[in-house]
């Protein structure tokens, strides 16, 4: 399997985890199946492109899954045990994890975008990262409710366009 299918795959999978689980209240439930229901589809068509694009060569041959890649994966997780821990201590709602989650992971992204060499993922690393942000922010008013949506479901709709955009240029 290519690597950056993989990659992509991955970016898939998480992201149709982000909108399945965050795809409720205060959505209406039409809404939130219809997104359910694009998430998978969107899924199924990273499977599909990544399987017709074969074995075909990315990053210059350089290896996507080696040092470096274990370095960002490694600080992403110090970050997300040592922010829930945090979170947990400060009583914050359980709408924080999901922002946590976002931000963390758009964090992984840019720096995997240093690391790869690629601008590719850079934009989807950023967007994460600000929805991240922007749920963290919604958490103290009577947005509240919306940060599941903001950081969870738009943060899953961005990774399953970046894997889309990922393996369609492949």
């Amino acid at each position: 399997m290519r690597q950056q299918f993989l990659g992509a795959l991955i970016g898939a999978a998480f992201g149709t985890v982000f909108v399945i689980v965050n795809s409720g209240d205060p959505l209406p439930a039409a809404a939130g199946w219809v997104l359910r229901a694009l998430a998978v589809l969107a899924l199924a068509a990273v499977v599909v492109l990544g399987v017709r694009a074969g074995g075909r060569p990315t990053l210059e041959d350089r290896p996507m899954f080696g040092p470096s890649y274990r370095v960002v994966v490694a600080g992403e997780l110090v970050l997300l045990v040592a922010g829930f821990f945090a979170l947990s201590l400060l009583h914050a709602p359980v709408q924080a994890n999901v922002a946590w989650i976002a931000t963390v992971v758009g964090l992984h992204f840019v720096a995997l975008a240093s690391a790869w060499k690629t601008r590719s993922i850079l934009v989807v690393g950023v967007v994460l990262t600000v929805l991240g942000g922007t749920g963290l922010a919604l958490l103290g008013g009577p947005a509240l409710p919306w940060v599941p949506f903001v950081s969870g479901v738009l943060s899953g709709v961005t990774l399953l366009g970046g894997s889309l955009y990922g393996v369609r240029r492949a």
